[in-house]
């Protein structure tokens, strides 16, 4: 009975990374003002996706061109949108890997009052 609790206490504590890094679903401005710098803006702030000739999450393939969708150009061919993905995160304001994406229309981030405007 020992043997057993102890093998149960062991696979919890093998298994506790994996909650911690969950997916989650994060809806806000996605955000891609220059050559290789994006990033989301949601309610609980601003999460790094990719920064030039430094950061890439895993899963980028996933967001495609959102140009095609409904988009605000800013600075030539960049600009931003609204979208929901499916993410890790590291917690404190990176995310880790992107799962999935779905581009949503402007006016439903312009109406969530708990997103700052895009910059």
């Amino acid at each position: 009975m020992k043997r057993l609790a102890l093998i149960s206490a062991c696979a919890l504590i093998a298994l506790a990374p994996l909650a911690a890094t969950a997916a989650e679903n994060r809806c806000g401005w996605v955000q891609n003002p220059t050559p290789g710098n994006w990033w989301l803006t949601d309610g609980d702030g601003q999460w790094t996706i990719m920064t030039q000739g430094s950061y890439e999450a895993p899963g980028m393939e996933h967001i495609g061109d959102i140009s095609a969708g409904d988009y605000i150009a800013t600075n030539g061919n960049y600009g931003y949108a609204c979208g929901c993905m499916q993410v890790d995160t590291d917690g404190q304001g990176t995310i880790l890997q992107i799962n999935s994406f779905r581009q949503l229309s402007i006016g439903k981030c312009e109406n969530d009052e708990a997103l700052p405007a895009p910059n």
